[in-house]
């Protein structure tokens, strides 16, 4: 049984974000928190406090917490980061072991069940944790915690900015990315990458960031944690 703890608070609203669960815009009632974690109000808003120093939450005079809505620009930004951060990641790569290709193959395919089946969440939490577990495999623990709150910070730019990727399309690319790194090609992988991240940028609807109204009921369904399949890597 997990202790709860801010940390523990804090990591399933960014699983939340990465799920597309939580929106941007989206209050972040305290009451409500300390509620559905069964904990205090105090150890809510450390958990609060942290996500505002990574940038995930913001606190409004009178009005409370709020997951941030990132503007075009702070996207372009996280987008840019991502970039530095993945290509850099494959360029100092030497060709994986087969233990990491498989891995990164398992995931692919959770990736192609949750597409075929009808778990948005998982889809999309899947789908943006790749790019996690890819630093993870290729042994860049820091950067991998580093990676995910980028990609929970382009996650939310996603769902502000209705993005039109498909997800069949990323997996797709996905593997693409992975086939390259089994046949030794870490220079094709890494543009592969840098063209995928692009192409996720590039199909947000920067002109279209209409947000749904507060809805603080959403909070017990978007916390809940997401179904990750058995064969994912324990944290």
């Amino acid at each position: 049984m997990t202790i709860v703890s801010p940390t523990v608070i804090a990591e399933q609203v960014v699983e939340s974000i990465l799920a597309q669960k939580l929106a941007p815009g989206e209050r972040l009632g305290e009451q409500a928190l300390a509620t559905h974690f069964g904990v205090s109000r105090t150890m809510v808003r450390e958990a609060l406090m942290q996500l505002q120093a990574r940038g995930f939450v913001e606190v409004q005079s009178k009005r409370g917490w709020f997951v941030v809505e990132p503007s075009a620009e702070e996207a372009r930004d996280a987008f840019s980061a991502r970039r530095i951060v993945e290509s850099g990641i494959l360029g100092d790569a030497g060709r994986p072991l087969q233990k990491v290709i498989r891995r990164l193959r398992e995931h692919i395919a959770e990736e192609q069940r949750a597409i075929d089946g009808a778990d948005a969440a998982t889809r999309a939490f899947l789908l943006a944790d790749f790019h996690v577990c890819l630093a993870e495999q290729m042994g860049h623990r820091l950067l991998s915690d580093m990676l995910r709150d980028l990609t929970a910070r382009t996650t939310l730019a996603a769902t502000l900015y209705q993005s039109t990727h498909e997800a069949a399309q990323s997996c797709m690319e996905h593997a693409e990315i992975v086939a390259a790194l089994e046949a030794g090609d870490n220079a094709l992988a890494r543009e592969l990458m840098l063209k995928h991240i692009g192409n996720v940028e590039e199909a947000l609807e920067v002109d279209s960031a209409a947000v749904e109204p507060d809805a603080s009921a959403r909070l017990r369904a978007t916390l809940a944690p997401v179904a990750r399949p058995h064969a994912l890597r324990p944290r």
